[in-house]
């Protein structure tokens, strides 16, 4: 292949976890880690370890497990921020430390107080103090996009000659237009002295819904580098989706002067499970990984797709992995066959005890319905990851609901381990149930969003609910997932409910300004 390498930079374990109720555990972040390195994406950023030691402890940790990819923790263009970062990834094969300061005049002025010549010495020093750990060093000027393009220019060099070599030339509010965007990267690059010695990187937010757009018009223009995350996950908008980034410059090869090396049949089910871990889902309509993205109804798109594929289709479902994996696990599967496939699906469960118990729910489950998928597999490890250090549990419930008639519920919860149940009616029996739970615990949490879809298909599919609540300027997901879908909801108000009583080991990624 005669095209140069496009470094696919996924951000999903530390931007997409700034989206409010995305917040991940070490297990999680560990988890979504292995199924980007299977994917091969190159670069991980894995999190900010100045927020927190248990942000620090989860980078730490995905440092140490991944071997293939390169490990990049974020900093501010601060001291303590950058030992902290690079304390956090000693133990990465390849390690990367990316750091980042404002330089549009508006967030000079208004957020750092610093005037231009202030800003460029921290960067310098930034730079410098990265290098005791890394040779490997990234540095993002935040706000690019509304930033001065002499001051760009300028800073850019110096940090380039202090020893950065990827550029990272962020939209942080999702502000420009492809045409510019592409024209600014092209501008610097040419304008820049020292300019080839660094790859030029791209980190766009879709506040305009313009964030790939944006993205591949730096590609064009020079960028060798996209930051992105999966399903565009973010915080606002989101960000660049990796996988249409990805998947645009494969399948327009006749436009871009660029490959990538990933392994484009990982991409849905590395959807499905970031998917299912922060409770986001996933729209029908979503280009790639949608559920309705090879789908055809119109009988003209039929016709012409059963006559020759390429009429209206430009990707094989296949390349992406949709249908690429056909195995259906059911009643009559044994444990050795449920362990592979959630090895293929890089579940890994600490224990024999853990495994289990993981089992045992697989063969309710399969007494529930007929054709265990892997959507289903995913969803019941989610949900049971989900019954760890519960405080509230669920003892009984009863709905009633009948027409002309007043829904009500009968719940009966454990919370630390005393029982106690009430009655309880709403306008239809999930209300009831919420009400009810509600009256019991007495969070004065306020659900801001209650969101039901199927795992899989037919009558009998597991309904998978996500619940957000907030409670003190904290925001939680919760999830939960079942057959039947007034249990699910329960279970996902109650996950929720634990979660918020849980003490934060870990500050938001949000409490400080990212890129």
């Amino acid at each position: 292949m005669n095209t140069e390498k496009l470094i696919i930079f996924d951000t999903t374990l530390r931007d997409g976890e700034q989206s409010p109720g995305a917040s991940m555990t070490k297990d999680e972040k560990i988890r979504i880690a292995k199924a980007l390195e299977k994917m091969r994406v190159d670069v991980i950023e894995a999190g900010f370890p100045i927020a927190s030691v248990g942000d620090f402890e989860a980078v730490q940790a995905v440092a140490n497990m991944i071997k293939e990819s390169t490990v990049c923790a974020l900093a501010r263009a601060l001291d303590k921020d950058i030992d902290r970062a690079g304390e956090a990834i000693k133990g990465a094969n390849s390690a990367r430390i990316h750091t980042f300061i404002a330089t549009s005049p508006i967030h000079m002025k208004m957020k750092l107080h610093k005037s231009p010549d202030e800003v460029l010495e921290q960067a310098i020093r930034a730079v410098e103090r990265a290098s005791r750990y890394t040779d490997n060093i990234e540095f993002s000027p935040e706000d690019a996009g509304r930033s001065e393009t002499d001051f760009l220019c300028r800073i850019i060099e110096a940090v380039i000659d202090a020893g950065a070599r990827t550029i990272n030339i962020p939209d942080t509010v999702g502000y420009t237009l492809p045409d510019r965007f592409g024209k600014l990267m092209a501008e610097l690059r040419e304008r820049i002295p020292n300019s080839d010695k660094a790859v030029f990187s791209v980190h766009c937010h879709n506040d305009l819904g313009l964030a790939v757009a944006n993205s591949l018009s730096a590609v064009m223009n020079g960028a060798r580098q996209v930051e992105c995350t999966i399903n565009g996950l973010g915080e606002r908008a989101g960000n660049a989706a990796l996988e249409e980034v990805v998947m645009a410059v494969r399948t327009r090869q006749d436009v871009f002067p660029c490959h990538t090396d990933l392994d484009t049949t990982q991409i849905v089910n590395c959807s499905r499970l970031v998917s299912n871990i922060t409770g986001f889902p996933v729209q029908p309509n979503k280009a790639i990984v949608g559920a309705n993205a090879f789908a055809h109804e119109s009988g003209i798109h039929q016709d012409g797709v059963l006559k020759h594929r390429e009429t209206y289709e430009i990707m094989k479902a296949e390349d992406v992995g949709w249908f690429a994996n056909r195995m259906v696990l059911g009643k009559h599967s044994g444990r050795n066959a449920f362990r592979e496939r959630l090895k293929a699906l890089n579940i890994e469960l600490k224990s024999e005890e853990v495994l289990n118990a993981a089992f045992a729910r697989f063969k309710d489950l399969a007494d529930k319905k007929h054709e265990i998928y892997d959507g289903d597999l995913q969803a019941l490890v989610s949900d049971a990851s989900t019954t760890e250090h519960e405080r509230i549990k669920v003892v009984a419930l009863k709905v009633c609901s009948e027409t002309g008639e007043t829904p009500h519920a009968f719940v009966t919860l454990s919370i630390d381990g005393v029982e106690n149940s009430i009655a309880a009616k709403g306008s239809g029996p999930v209300d009831a149930i919420f009400r009810g739970i509600e009256a019991l615990v007495n969070s004065e949490a306020n659900l801001l969003v209650y969101s039901v879809n199927n795992v899989t298909d037919g009558t009998d599919a597991q309904g998978e609910v996500v619940v957000r609540l907030e409670n003190e300027e904290r925001i939680v997901n919760g999830q939960g997932a079942d057959t039947d879908i007034v249990i699910a909801s329960a279970k996902a108000y109650i996950n929720a409910l634990n979660k918020i009583l849980t003490p934060i080991e870990r500050k938001h990624p949000q409490a400080a300004r990212q890129v």
